[in-house]
Order: C-alpha cells, then structure tokens, then sequence
C-alpha cells in the first residue's frame, strides 16, 4: 500500500519536478517507508511506499525496467501475484524483486492493458511505456484504491489523494454544481467522475485509461457487475456453504504479507466472521482492534459486549480503545484534513482514532466495510422487492433532503437542477440488475459504497500508514453475491443468508443483535463542544465570504441541530459544517 502521484505532458513539454516533490510528500502519510521521484522529459513519477511484500529496496518505486522500456508506480496489492509471476516466468520474463509491483510492470508487458483482467486485489496504478509511446492509468474493480486526475492546458496530473493532487498547481478550484448537489442528497457522495471541485476528476473504477502519443486517448471499463441476473440455483443450504467457501478463499488471499495481519473487530457479523474464518484456517495470536465512544443519554457509544465476545471466542489479541469526548473533539480537524473529499459519515473519525492506535501495532488489517450492500443489509432493500415507484422509495429512504430543501440550503448559484435524482433515474434505468432491489444493490455496491465506505476506510488508515483489506469486496464475492437471490439476501432484516451461514461459525449472540451502526453519538447529536466547534465554522469570516450556504438555513440548523436529522440518522448540521471545514483545512 502506497500513495502515487504524477505529471504527464501532451505537448512534450518537460514537467515541474518540484511540483512532484510536493505531491508526493503530501502523501508522505501513505507511505512511511520510503519515497522515489522519477523525472523524463516530458511526465514524471512520484511515489510513497509502506513496505508490506517484499521489504527490501528491490521493490522501490517508481519501479522502471530499462529491458522492457516501461516506467510504473503503484498503489495496492495483487493477491493472486506468485501465481502471475510464474505465468509471466513461463513467458521468459525474468525479476529483480519478489513483490507485486514488479508482477504489474511486467504483466502489462506481456498482456497489455488486458493485465488488469488477471488481477486479483486492490490497485491503482500509471506506466509509461516507451516502446510505443503510451501513458497508461487504471484502477480495480470495485474502486478500493483511488485515483484522483485533472486534465487541462495539455497536462493530466494525478494522485492517490486530492490535496496530494493540488500540490501540482493550476487546477479549477471552484465548486462543482454536481458535486455538491449529489454531496447534500448522499451524505457526501459525489459519484465518479465527479468531486465537489470543478478542476479535480476521479478515475472510475474498473477502468483503464490510455493516453497515446498523438493526443488521443481512450477509456476502457473492463468489469462489470449484473445484480440478479444469472441466479444461484440451489437449496437456501446450499448457497450457504458457498458462500462460506467464497468467504474462506476472500480473507486466505488476504493474509499474503511479508508481515503480520490483523482484523478490525466492530463486533458486528461482517467483521467477526472474518476474524472466525482466519480462526478455522489456524491463524493463532490474531491481533484484534476496537473503538468505542462515551454514551450520550439513551445511545451507547461503543459494542465491546459483542467484539469482546468474538475475540474470547476465537483467543484473538484483543485491543479495546475507548475514546473520551475530549480527545474525539482534538482530533476532528486532523480527521477532517485526512479527507481527500468531505466526507460526513462519523466512521471517520472513528477509523482515524483506531487506525492511529492500530498503527502501532500492525502494518495490515483486514476490515468487514461492504457485507451491506452486497448481502442486502439496509432497510430500504425490502420494500423494493415489489416497488411500482423505486426512484421514489429509494430517494425517501436513502437521500438526506430532498430538492426543494436543497434549494433552500445553498447559493442560488449552486440551484440548477436535480443532479441526485437525475443520476439515481439514470441508474435505475440501466442494465445493472432487473428486479427494483436489484437496481438499488448495484447502484449501493459499484457507487455508494466506493465513495463512502470505502473511501473511509482507505483515506483514515491511510493518514497512518495503515493498509485495510476488504474481504467482502474481492470481486469473486461480489459477483457471487450478486447472483444469490434478493429474497435469500433481504429477508428477515437483512443479510438473512449472510446470517444464517455465520451461524455456523459464530456465537448466536453475535448473528441475533439488533443491527449496529458505528457509534459516534457527539456527532449525531451536536451539543456541547462539538456545537460550539460547528458554530465557529460556520460563523468564521472564510465561511461568510464563501458565502456557500443559506445563512437563514444555517442559523436554523445551529439553533435546533437534533431537529434536522436525515433519513439515515445523520445530522444535517454537520453535513454542512463539514463541508466547510474540510474546504478551509485544504486553504480553498
């Protein structure tokens, strides 16, 4: 795991190698390791490494191989990498490492852009090849790694993290309409391609991008998913024990390091079958992470009762780490300045604290982040079984306000149209899945779920060098899962199969709780010092000169913050207050 970053010019002219020093020590938290800076005559190559295989200097990038003539940084981790590398020594090809960095140099090599197809992990990536001239990016399927772009006066310049990719210079800055509608109607999702900045793009996922020598370039989207499509025929029994055996391969893959592997145990099903699953392979000593909370009135901030029960269960090195609201205050800005876009779910700062501490300990985690919106774990799956309006129930159960309240909440300038529900319509309306539900799972797994969740996790972990694995999103489970039929998925709560095949592995206790969400009640419920902090935001003269949101709005939302709740449970305040914060953490 890594940070990346570069510079490529379409007129030849040669690239601003300060600029890329600076890209590349923003990202200097990515990857504690070791650094490298490689300059031609017209791109360069920036990189950060945090040594995870193959911990020797052999691996250094940018990584070139002078014999093939093709330059390359990377960012991630190919699972499936020794079985390539004897494919590829098969084919003659020879190595100076025993990483995965160099499986990437030379399969693209030998297979070219159709490498990607053979991958098996979590990557972002940028090779030059001077053979033919072509400058080539792309990114996994299920966009875990992120790749951040801007294209203009005949440059791309890009990066693993937005702010990393502002140190390039001469980049739009302004708001996008887009972006921000969708921001104010996602709880902060700005769907690929688009960010909440006019200038900064995001690579999609699942796509190789070529720039070729004569200006042209072209974009490839090499998977895809289909959500109840070619269904699992089988007893409910059946697709149990398959889904286990998807599972055991997913989390075995995803012990290959150079060093030790652990688990974020919230206590919740997704992240304690993990933890059971690496137990039945015999991983002893496993090292385990928790975070919890102080309680506000009747909602409990932490759930050690349940993670405490799965680690006594399976002898893992268990580790609570409770946080009092003094240092959850501390910490919020330096939270917010590891985002690379504004993102408002309160699992940030919570992944912050704990991959802080989890730092400490371990180079790599494996993580539950994905379990929902695969097995159908959220609650407005089952009323779309039968939908006759599903755009309209899926807005009212997942949007946090509608346009009319959007209108009200920003500049005019920012009210054109319904950008969110245009681009929930368009999804909808595509070939993605066929039931209604269906629709919904593969618009919350191949979007919201990249630029929610996912980002979390990376962005958070990342401020500490820190590598998260998702099992639940090797594209093998997720294409299982996609065929398992919604009512086996969505019934009885939720996750039913999920469920019922942990059941087999984990205390009852575990699989029957009542549903649990990451606990930060101090940001639900804005009182106290957190109120004053937003307060301050807010009412700051950058934020008045922005002149961003509707004051009238804002003085309505600081004067009854637990009156302004969204569909989801999330405060419209600190949507707001967010989003401001993280503009004048970057100094935009």
């Amino acid at each position: 795991m890594c940070g990346i970053a570069g510079i490529y010019h379409f007129d030849g002219q040669q690239p601003d190698r300060g600029a890329i020093q600076r890209m590349t020590d923003t990202l200097a938290p990515r990857g504690p390791d070791g650094s490298g800076v490689l300059a031609r005559d017209h791109f360069a190559l920036g990189h950060r490494r945090l040594k995870v295989i193959d911990l020797s200097d052999d691996a250094s990038q940018p990584m070139s191989d002078p014999d093939l003539g093709v330059d390359l940084v990377f960012n991630g981790c190919i699972y499936n990498y020794k079985a390539l590398r004897r494919e590829l020594q098969a084919l003659n090809y020879r190595f100076f490492s025993t990483g995965d960095t160099e499986v990437v140099l030379k399969a693209l090599h030998a297979w070219g852009v159709e490498a990607v197809e053979k991958f098996n992990g979590m990557f972002a990536f940028a090779a030059f090849d001077h053979n033919t001239g072509r400058f080539v990016i792309g990114r996994d399927r299920l966009g875990i790694k992120p790749l951040y772009v801007a294209e203009s006066g005949g440059r791309l310049a890009f990066a693993s993290t937005l702010p990393a990719l502002l140190e390039a210079g001469d980049i739009d800055t302004d708001i996008d309409p887009v972006g921000l509608n969708t921001y104010m109607s996602f709880h902060s999702v700005a769907p690929a391609p688009h960010t909440i900045l006019q200038g900064v793009r995001k690579l999609p996922p699942a796509t190789v991008r070529t720039y070729y020598p004569d200006g042209r370039r072209d974009s490839w989207c090499y998977w895809s998913l289909e959500v109840g499509g070619d269904e699992i025929e089988g007893s409910f029994e059946d697709v149990q024990q398959q889904l286990l055996d998807v599972m055991r391969t997913a989390v075995k893959r995803r012990m290959v390091a150079d060093v030790p592997v652990g688990v974020l145990l919230s206590g919740g099903v997704d992240s304690s079958l993990i933890v059971a699953l690496l137990a039945e392979q015999g991983q002893s000593s496993l090292s385990t992470f928790s975070v919890g909370f102080e309680s506000v009135g009747d909602e409990a901030g932490d759930e050690f009762k349940y993670s405490d029960l799965v680690a006594s269960q399976f002898g893992t090195d268990h580790h609570q780490i409770r946080v009092p609201t003094s240092t959850l205050l501390n910490k919020l800005p330096a939270a917010i300045d590891a985002m690379s876009e504004p993102m408002v779910s309160h699992d940030n700062v919570g992944f912050f604290l704990l991959s802080q501490e989890v730092s400490r300990h371990l180079k790599v985690v494996q993580s539950g982040q994905g379990a929902d919106e695969i097995f159908g774990g959220y609650h407005w799956y089952p009323p779309m079984l039968d939908s006759d309006s599903p755009v309209d129930d899926y807005m009212a159960a997942f949007a946090d306000r509608d346009f009319d309240e959007y209108a009200r909440t920003v500049n005019s300038d920012f009210v054109a149209e319904d950008f969110a529900r245009a681009f929930v319509e368009s999804q909808f309306a595509g070939e993605g899945g066929r039931r209604p539900v269906d629709k919904a799972l593969h618009l919350d797994t191949t979007v919201m779920l990249v630029d929610d969740p996912v980002k979390r996790v990376d962005n958070m972990t990342m401020a500490f060098g820190l590598e998260a694995r998702v099992p639940f999103l090797d594209h093998e489970v997720v294409e299982f899962a996609a065929r398992v039929p919604a009512s086996m998925k969505v019934a009885n709560g939720g996750k039913h199969v999920l469920k019922e095949a942990a059941r087999k592995v984990l205390p009852k206790a575990v699989i029957d709780r009542p549903k649990g969400y990451f606990p930060v009640p101090e940001l639900t419920y804005i009182r106290g010092p957190v109120h004053e902090y937003v307060s301050d935001v807010l009412d700051s003269s950058r934020a008045r000169n922005r002149g961003l949101f509707n004051q009238s709005y804002v003085n309505t939302l600081l004067d009854e913050p637990e009156e302004h709740i969204t569909p989801l449970n999330g405060s419209k305040l600190w949507q707001v207050a967010l989003l401001e914060s993280w503009l004048q953490s970057h100094s935009l």
